[in-house]
C-alpha cells in the first residue's frame, strides 16, 4: 500500500489534467464559438440566457486553473456546484435515479471536481508552493516574514 501512496501526486495531476481539459473543451465554445446557441439552450432549460456566459467562464477558466493546479480547491468546488445544478435542473437526476445513461457524464465531472476540491492539487502544482500543507495552510511567503 505504501507504494500506491507514492503515486498520489501523479494521480492528482492526471485527475486535474483530464477534468480540466474536459471543462475547457466545453467552456471555450460557450464563450467564443457557439455563444448564441448556448444562450438559447440555457433559456430553453429554464435559466436566464446570460448563464451561458457564467457557465462558459466557470468551465474555461476553472478548467485552466485545474490544469495548472492553481486555486484548485476553489475551482473544483465551483465546478462541482455547477455540475450539481446541471444534474438537478437539466439531467433530472432526482426524478429518475436509475436512468444512469441520462446523467453519467455530469455526475462523473461533479465527483471529479469535488474530489479535487477535497484533496487539493497535490505536489505537482502551483498550489503546492503557495499553500504548503506543512505550514498549516499558510503560504511560505507569510511564514518567512515572521
Amino acid at each position: 500500500m505504501q507504494s500506491l501512496e507514492k503515486l498520489k501526486p501523479l494521480a492528482l495531476l492526471l485527475l486535474r489534467l483530464v477534468v480540466g481539459i474536459i471543462f475547457v473543451h466545453y467552456g471555450y465554445p460557450k464563450l467564443f464559438v457557439h455563444t448564441h446557441e448556448s444562450m438559447n439552450w440555457f433559456a430553453q432549460h429554464g435559466f436566464p440566457a446570460y448563464f451561458a456566459y457564467i457557465s462558459g467562464v466557470l468551465e474555461l477558466f476553472g478548467g485552466l486553473l485545474l490544469i495548472i493546479g492553481l486555486f484548485t480547491r476553489i475551482a473544483g468546488l465551483l465546478l462541482a456546484v455547477e455540475m450539481l445544478i446541471a444534474l438537478w435542473k437539466v439531467h433530472r437526476l432526482f426524478s429518475d435515479p436509475l436512468a444512469i445513461q441520462n446523467y453519467q457524464f455530469p455526475l462523473m465531472m461533479a465527483v471529479g471536481s469535488f474530489a479535487l476540491a477535497a484533496l487539493g492539487a497535490g505536489l505537482i502544482s502551483f498550489d503546492q508552493p503557495i499553500f504548503d500543507r506543512r505550514s498549516g495552510g499558510v503560504s511560505r511567503r507569510s511564514r518567512n516574514k515572521d
